[in-house]
């Protein structure tokens, strides 16, 4: 009996335990039900909702006319919720195939059978997004939005989610300036530089994780809409940067050579017009891209064109005339055994500073620069940082490169050091510091920065405006700058640039060429510093400025390891500053009417222009250029030349048709006049290319109404 009690008592004692642990279960579930229960749901909705940055849309690059170089086209993934409230199963069956149809003719990745049966299988298991599409582009995202169900709008169950994609419409032109913004990686040229201002402001959209690790829009607005960055105007000009790119890569192409650049600026104010980089692509010798900004990142010994700075130091500082005699003997000398030697045996054995530096004499150069220098070297030193070749220009473009100009104090500096600096070694600068100098020049004595961009724009208005900066007011004397000009302007007229002295205007200008031991320098006793003839790379080069008499513009070009047998600046870069040159000239309405001695003929007239009556009067009036009108003062006229002088305006009707309702032929038409024309007429227009009128999307002769949307291609 004790034991059966003793049984009954732990039953009986497991039965309360059990009965309190059901209860205290039961109440746990009451409070979470009914206590808790809000708390525990907004925990689950977090697990399953997220809140997901939209990208703004990036703002706008452009060149100095307004022509696109960077933009941010937008790219959307669709998808569908064929589950949506507002379709239900008599519009989905009556729907379905038509849809599928025309989701197959617009993508064509899958087929109609197969895009149905995505709908299908989505309507029957109450999948509420399903993904159709990735990239799909503005254009087709519209054309989704008028198949059937999607025409519903929000109805419709059409989700996309926009991502914008970086394009370049004109390619490789100044791409690596231009460059490109990559988180958390070195900034690259202007997209770098103008990251917080081109990037905007993100917006929100809260997303909800569905089956298949997806998410979805929960809403069909954004939470938070994104703010577009700001638009950036830059001062290049593609028309000429697309001069500078074919005839840097022709030069390249011709010579073998590995890499190179060209750079154009604009004297008063120091804006980049052009600025190409160019180097071979590997396992290719014909293909180059703009891989490195060698204009601006890299520093080198840059020969013959130091010595317009080593000339000047001597010249602002001891006052020598350019009639002053050089003894150059034979062309060649030798300080502390090692030799300098020119490239070509001299005219005589007495030359006069001016000759000197027309026939590029490393004899001469070093023998003015030691007669003056070689007691205070430390004088010429500072000359040359009065120039600002010892530090960085501060560019707005990341990457410069850090340029050395060797001082006296330095370890390596030797008694061979003055001599060989003289004439553009054991120094280092960049491209675009020898242009600044020779701009300085050009801009009597005004050093001002080169510049990339003029102004940055928000919705059209302007936030921002770059000015010119001047980094000295006065770099050497006025007696001194003339000097220079004088130099330079004989380099083109006598000596090593005659080869450009036959342009239809004048230039000014100093050639380089610059040699780079292949293995690395070393100075051997009696030998050269920079390798054995077979042993060494040249460096080409040409900067300048034209025209001589007015300046407006200066250029570098600089040619690297040409290798075929020339190698000389004047030869090998000098074209390609004659092709820019001339382009500039003839583009530019800034020159003076050219001067044309030989009475060749100096371009070829085009076949046909179409423009305003009073506008071709004016230009062939400040050509000389006999023109016959029948026109009105207004009216737009068409001309076809009978031969390279005279020109016969004839009315045209253009003007007369869009009065009558009728689309004229707008063939030959420059783009600013077609748009004058067509929008004040009441029609959308929109542009493709470049140049004039090439054909047009509405057919000479049709009736058009205002509102009407024309299309114009452009050559």
């Amino acid at each position: 009996m004790e034991n059966k009690k003793d049984i009954l008592s732990r039953a009986y004692l497991v039965y309360v335990v059990m009965c309190v642990f059901a209860v205290a279960i039961l109440y746990r579930i009451c409070v979470i039900q009914f206590t808790e229960g809000e708390m525990w749901k907004q925990k689950a909705e977090n697990f399953t909702t997220k809140v997901f940055e939209i990208e703004a849309v990036r703002g706008n690059i452009f060149d100095a006319n307004g022509n696109l170089l960077a933009t941010s086209l937008p790219y959307y993934e669709v998808g569908i919720d064929v589950n949506a409230p507002g379709i239900d199963n008599k519009l989905f069956n009556a729907n379905k195939d038509s849809l599928a149809w025309n989701l197959f003719d617009l993508f064509k990745d899958k087929s109609k059978k197969e895009y149905l049966k995505v709908l299908k299988e989505a309507r029957a298991s109450g999948d509420r997004y399903v993904v159709l599409k990735r990239n799909v582009s503005y254009k087709d995202l519209q054309t989704l939005k008028t198949f059937p169900i999607f025409k519903r709008g929000r109805r419709g169950g059409l989700v996309t989610l926009q991502t914008n994609k970086r394009e370049r419409p004109f390619q490789i032109l100044a791409a690596r300036t231009i460059g490109l913004s990559r988180p958390g990686i070195k900034p690259v040229g202007l997209e770098g530089a103008f990251d917080s201002v081109l990037m905007g402001v993100s917006g929100r959209r809260l997303m909800q994780k569905i089956a298949g690790d997806v998410w979805r829009p929960i809403n069909d607005e954004n939470e938070v809409e994104p703010k577009d960055g700001s638009d950036l105007f830059t001062t290049v000009d593609i028309n000429i940067q697309d001069v500078a790119e074919h005839a840097l890569l022709k030069a390249l192409v011709s010579n073998n050579a590995s890499h190179g650049c060209a750079v154009l600026m604009e004297v008063k104010t120091g804006e980049i017009k052009a600025i190409a980089n160019l180097s071979r692509n590997e396992g290719d010798s014909t293909s180059y891209s703009e891989s490195l900004n060698y204009a601006i990142g890299y520093a080198t010994e840059p020969g013959s064109t130091f010595k317009l700075a080593s000339l000047m130091a001597v010249i602002d500082e001891y006052n020598i005339n350019l009639d002053e005699k050089v003894n150059v003997g034979n062309g060649q000398c030798m300080y502390y055994n090692i030799p300098v030697k020119d490239v070509h045996e001299p005219s005589s054995p007495i030359l006069t500073v001016q000759q000197v530096f027309e026939s590029s004499s490393n004899v001469g150069t070093s023998k003015i620069i030691t007669k003056y220098f070689s007691k205070n070297p430390q004088l010429f030193v500072d000359k040359l940082n009065s120039f600002h070749l010892n530090k960085p220009l501060g560019l707005s473009i990341p990457g410069e490169g850090i340029p050395h100009i060797k001082q006296t104090k330095d370890r390596d500096w030797s008694g061979v050091t003055l001599p060989l600096m003289s004439y553009g070694y054991e120094s280092l600068i960049t491209p675009l510091q020898t242009l600044t100098l020779y701009n300085a020049v050009a801009n009597n004595g005004r050093m001002v920065k080169p510049r990339f961009v003029k102004e940055i724009k928000r919705n059209g208005i302007t936030v921002k405006k770059f000015n010119t900066e001047v980094i000295d007011e006065q770099i050497v004397k006025k007696e001194t700058i003339a000097k220079a000009k004088q130099m330079m302007a004989g380099v083109v007229q006598n000596g090593t640039g005659k080869k450009l002295n036959t342009m239809a205007f004048k230039v000014a200008g100093k050639s380089g060429t610059a040699q780079i031991a292949k293995t690395g320098g070393k100075k051997q006793k009696g030998k050269s510093a920079y390798g054995d003839v077979g042993n060494r790379n040249y460096q080409a080069s040409f900067v300048g400025y034209f025209p001589a008499g007015n300046p407006l513009y200066t250029c570098i070009v600089i040619i690297n390891s040409p290798s075929n047998g020339v190698y000389y600046g004047g030869l090998v870069a000098g074209p390609v500053f004659r092709e820019i040159a001339e382009k500039v000239y003839s583009s530019g309405l800034d020159f003076i009417k050219p001067v044309n001695t030989k009475n060749t003929l100096l371009t070829n007239v085009p076949q046909t222009i179409k423009t305003q009556n009073r506008e071709l009067t004016a230009v062939c009036k400040s050509f000389s250029i006999l023109a016959r009108s029948n026109a009105l003062e207004n009216n737009y006229v068409s001309k076809n030349p009978n031969d390279s002088v005279r020109i016969d305006l004839v009315e045209s009707h253009i003007e007369s048709s869009l009065k009558k309702g009728v689309v004229p032929n707008l063939q030959g038409l420059s783009a600013k006049d077609a748009l004058f024309l067509l929008e004040n007429n009441g029609f959308h227009v929109k542009l493709f290319g470049m140049g004039t009128v090439k054909s047009q999307s509405i057919e000479v002769g049709q009736k058009f109404y205002k509102g009407d949307k024309i299309i114009l291609i452009l050559s």
